[in-house]
Parts: C-alpha cells; structure tokens; sequence
C-alpha cells in the first residue's frame, strides 16, 4: 500500500462507517484505507509517516459552504467596522483613519451594521463629516450597499440617478441629488472602480496569509461564490509560490444583460483550475438583501421596498438557469427573500440532474410550504447560521427583523425544519460578512445565539441543529453539494480536521475557543497546532 501519510487517533469519526477506526491511511491526495492502529504496521512503507496524536478527535475536513477569500481582499480592506455598535463609535474609527491622511487620500471601511443608525434615513451626511473632503467610502455588514462621500461621487462622475440592466439604484433624494447610498453591485462600482487596487502579486501574497490563518482554524476547503475581475490572475499567482492552504471551489456570476455568448463563456469555464482550486458551478442572484430592502418577497417590507427581482425579468434568470444546466453546469442562486426562493424552485423543478445538485444559497425567510420542495426536487440549501445570531436579535428589535414584522421574521433560518424534511443543509460563513472561523458557525448553529454570550437570547432556539447535523453541514453535506465523495472512506480526498475536542460531545461554547490540533489537505498537513509535537 505504500501510504504518504498515517494518521492514528484515539477518536475518529468517518461520518460514513459503523465500524470503530483508529487510523486513516493516505497516498497521493485520497484516502486509501481506514483501520485500526495494528492495521498499520501492514500499511506502511518506508517513506511512510505515521503520527500517533493520541487524544485527539479526527473529522473530516471542514469546507465552508460559502465563501469569499479572494473578493473578500478588497471587501475587507482599510478600516474594519465590524465591532462597532454605534455611529459615534463609526465616527471615531473613521476620523482617527482619517485624520494622518493627505486630503486626495481614500478612506475606505468595511463591515457597517445598520442597526446603528437607529432605523434613521441612510446617508453619507456624517461621513463626510468624520473624514472631511476626502473621497471615501464605506461598505454595508452584507456588502449589498455602501455609503461614498461627495468627494468619492465625483471622482467617478455620479450626480444623479442611474439605470441599470440588473436592480440597483444611486439612492436620490427628492431633488434628484445623491444621497451617497448605493445599493447593489453595480452602483457600487461606479465608485469601487475608482478606488485604487493592489497589484496582483500583492493580493496573491495576501490570499496566501488568509487561507493560512483559514486553516488554523480547522478548514480544509472553500464553495467559493464569486470569481471577478482578476481573481483568477489571483489565485494563480498565489499557487505558483506553493500548494494552497485550502481547497477552493468557484462559482462565477451570472447576472442581468448576460447573452448567449456570456453563457457560453460560463460553460467553457467549468472544470479549469489548479492543483487545489477549480471552477464547478455558476453563481446566481435573485435578489439583494433584506437590511437594504433589496430582497424579493411576496409581500412589501415595512417600508414598502423589496418588492422586486434582482433580475427585472424572473424569466430571463430561468432562462440562463435552464441553458446553463442543459449544458451539464450546476448553479448555486443567491435567494434571500420568500417570493426569491419561490421562483428558483419554480426554475428547477424538472430539470436533469448534473454533476452536482443545485444550490439556494441563504434562505433567510422561509414559508412552511416551500421547505418540502428542497427535498423533493433534490435542492440543496446552503445557509449560514451566524447571520442569524449576530445580525438578529430574538425581540426582533433589529433592522432586519423590524423590516418583515414577525411573522416573517419568525420563519428565519429555518435550518431544523429543513433538515428534518430531508433536505441537505451545507454550513458555511459568508466571510467576509461574517467571521470564518468554523468552530462558531458550529457552535451558533446549535445555540441559535453568539456563542461564548450566553446572556443573549436564542433566535428561534427550534431551529438549532444537533451536534451531528451541524458537523455534517461543514463535511458530508458539503462534498454532496460538490458532487463528491463525503466521510473519511477510501477514494474520498484525504482532507482532515483533528479536534482538541469531540464536536459531537461538547459543549457548543467550549468547542468555540477548542485550539485545533492539527489540519490535513490532500494527504499534506497544512497546520500544526501547538498541542501537537
């Protein structure tokens, strides 16, 4: 057998054998046996290294079911808001970044809560005012929006309202003035474009550092839902200095105006990558989000808005869904809103099955009736359940709550409901909307609250998943959703997460803080954790 790699442990749990193992043995990025510590003496050869961590728990590798690595580097650069709870708080960081800057300078910022504006109007009055005359410009929590400064408006030549081929708006007040909100990806960029961007050797140095810091915390892998720009130039750069941290998995977009020759630029993509990253799926969105009332549902919000489809004809996106999977392509849609998740199950049912199944990504509210539809059309459900913990409260006090009332507001993240009706629930971050770190999104899954807070009440405390269901959300219902083999079996990619801790025996809070022993990547360790020798 001649294995690379032996890893023994006094607890390994396969998610996809009854039988007790102690030791996985791997060759060249899989797994080729599975056993018990005498098994290995008739494994191994004489390049094979076998590490005994003893009490330690292995699981197989945990993959954050969505995710934004590569766009996150610039979504994440400069000033990080993601701590404050107040605008005066967002007034100082802003004002101390501000203050040793030339006046030419942007200020960028990143990770704005909107529950700090106390359900005010949202403009970009009191961030010219923390950053005087200097163009700026700073993203919502769930970087659907951003705020940009009069400076930064001019820059990119923006005094007025814009039309769009997809649903996005230079917000302007009655006057026709802008206010400085743009909501949406392309009224985003007619300011983002203008922003300057690090060369690409930096950012790949950069990508690098990142799916480091990934790995330390237990991940092995990543659904990436984006490839824009130049991220491929990205991702390359950054494997041609070494073997990635971490497995990735992308999903360009597709979105409103694409054209026959786009979609076939779409197919022709798939299956093109490297030795740990590759291009598997199409990403979709159907709409924006609820805290910026961009979202799609039946009903308005409790300000009138989100009442539209991202795409200003549904039929065009089920049109490009359909082309796309005739061509063998699996998509992933971004669908957030009810009358959102209504039509892309309405777009999928009856279609062929491909490589992989095909994906909704974020459910944020759900109707009763739509949940057996997952299953029954084979869909699977990607969610993320910090969202729900760390924007949301449980007195539905919250901007998002506050927007859909409560009886839609009661229907958030309904990630039980749907794991008890069959469906596949993947388990992912959103990073950088969210923080990547695994252990929490495993941990708030469970709790239904911030975990290591436990003051705070749970929101909606029915829909936390089991131990199991949750580590089952980062493993095999990840490599289902890729179209691959799931579990630590033989022909399964040999990508490991060892524990400090048993995730499915401990107590959600202390799994959060659990130091990670030891993560593998394709037979290959890629973090050695200090409890390790």
């Amino acid at each position: 057998m001649n294995p690379d790699l032996v890893l023994c442990a006094d607890t390994i749990h396969t998610l996809a054998s009854g039988r007790p193992v102690r030791a996985v043995a791997m060759r060249d990025g899989v797994v080729v046996a599975t056993g018990t510590r005498r098994d290995v003496r008739d494994w191994r050869g004489a390049r094979t290294e076998v590490l005994d961590l003893g009490e330690v728990v292995v699981t197989p590798g945990l993959t954050d079911g969505h995710t934004h690595p590569v766009m996150g580097l610039r979504l994440t650069e400069d000033v990080d808001l993601t701590g404050a709870r107040s605008l005066d708080e967002v007034r100082t960081l802003l004002a101390e970044a501000a203050a040793g800057r030339a006046c030419d300078s942007w200020v960028r910022a990143w990770g704005l809560d909107p529950n700090v504006f106390g359900g005010q109007p949202i403009t970009s009055a009191w961030l010219e005012a923390a950053v005087g005359e200097r163009p700026a410009v700073v993203r919502m929590f769930d970087a659907h929006s951003a705020l940009a400064t009069p400076a930064a408006l001019r820059i990119a030549g923006v005094d007025g309202p814009r039309r769009f081929p997809q649903r996005a708006s230079v917000v302007c007040d009655e006057d026709g003035r802008p206010t400085g909100l743009l909501l949406e990806a392309a009224a985003m960029d007619l300011v983002f474009d203008h922003v300057p961007l690090d060369p690409v050797a930096v950012r790949a140095a950069r990508l690098r550092a990142l799916l480091a810091e990934m790995a330390a915390t237990g991940l092995t892998g990543g659904h990436v839902m984006d490839l824009l720009g130049d991220s491929e130039a990205v991702v390359t750069t950054a494997e041609e200095l070494g073997d990635l941290p971490l497995r990735l998995r992308f999903a360009p977009w597709c979105v409103p105006g694409v054209d026959a020759d786009g979609l076939a630029e779409l197919v022709a993509m798939q299956g093109r990558g490297g030795r740990r990253w590759e291009i598997g799926a199409v990403k979709f969105f159907i709409d924006g989000t609820i805290d910026n009332g961009t979202a799609w549902l039946e009903r308005p919000d409790a300000l009138g808005e989100s009442t539209d489809s991202f795409w200003p004809d549904p039929t065009d996106y089920t049109r490009a869904v359909r082309t796309l999977v005739a061509a063998g392509v699996p998509t992933a849609t971004h669908a957030i809103g009810d009358a959102a998740v209504r039509h892309v199950l309405d777009t999928l049912d009856g279609l062929e099955p491909v490589s992989a199944p095909h994906r909704v990504e974020h459910i944020e509210t759900l109707p009763t009736e739509l949940v057996g539809r997952f299953a029954r059309q084979g869909v699977v459900a990607s969610m993320q359940p910090t969202h729900c913990t760390r924007f949301t409260r449980a007195d539905h006090t919250d901007n998002w709550s506050a927007r859909l009332g409560a009886e839609r507001a009661d229907r958030a993240w309904r990630c039980r409901d749907l794991r008890d009706a069959g469906v596949p629930v993947v388990l992912g971050s959103d990073w950088p909307i969210a923080g990547y770190d695994p252990r929490l999104v495993l941990a708030d899954a469970r709790l239904r609250r911030p975990a290591r807070e436990p003051g705070v009440p749970p929101v909606q405390p029915h829909q936390a998943l089991t131990a199991l269901m949750a580590l089952e959300g980062y493993t095999t219902h990840a490599a289902l959703a890729a179209g691959e083999p799931g579990g630590i079996v033989a022909g399964a990619r040999a990508d490991l997460t060892v524990f400090t801790v048993d995730p499915l025996r401990a107590d959600p809070d202390e799994l959060a803080d659990a130091p990670i022993a030891m993560t593998v990547v394709a037979g290959a360790i890629t973090h050695r954790g200090a409890t390790v020798g």
